[in-house]
């Protein structure tokens, strides 16, 4: 017989797990060069000049610490809830310059463009959205997917 209770908790663990690794791996570049996450935002037409350095290093520190709290299983509703967040913004940014006909390089897993079309990119991060959702709304005992205490 089918547990779903186990099912949920399973794929609550999955969730976090594949959302940690992304937002630890989509940090680690914008950490490293900080400059070129700048014109990134700035290619975006959307923020204030004078916050642009403020959020190319404060974003990608975000990140990085939601994702490893994701990991370690350290507050993951609140976690999840900044990723949720994030997520939401870049799914609004993204889409504000389709309406513009703006072609942009989000800058999430590198600085290139080219490599993957904008629509795809907002088709991802919806889906990145939807598990986040899922992860901040979970309400069950959660796993602890990398140790047992």
């Amino acid at each position: 017989m089918i547990n779903l209770k186990s099912e949920h908790k399973i794929l609550e663990c999955a969730l976090r797990f594949i959302l940690a690794v992304i937002f630890i791996y989509a940090s680690i570049h914008k950490i490293a060069a900080p400059a070129q996450f700048a014109r990134i935002i700035y290619g975006y037409q959307l923020f204030p000049a004078l916050t642009i350095n403020l959020i190319a290093i404060i974003v990608p520190f975000i990140e990085l610490y939601t994702g490893i709290f994701l990991l370690l299983g350290i507050l993951p509703r609140s976690s999840a809830l900044w990723i949720t967040i994030m997520l939401f913004s870049f799914i609004i940014a993204i889409s504000i310059n389709l309406i513009r006909g703006h072609e942009f390089d989000c800058g999430c897993f590198g600085f290139s463009k080219g490599k993957t079309s904008n629509w795809e990119l907002l088709f991802r991060d919806i889906i990145y959205f939807i598990g986040s959702l899922y992860v901040f709304l979970y309400r069950q005992k959660r796993m602890y997917c990398l140790y047992d205490r």
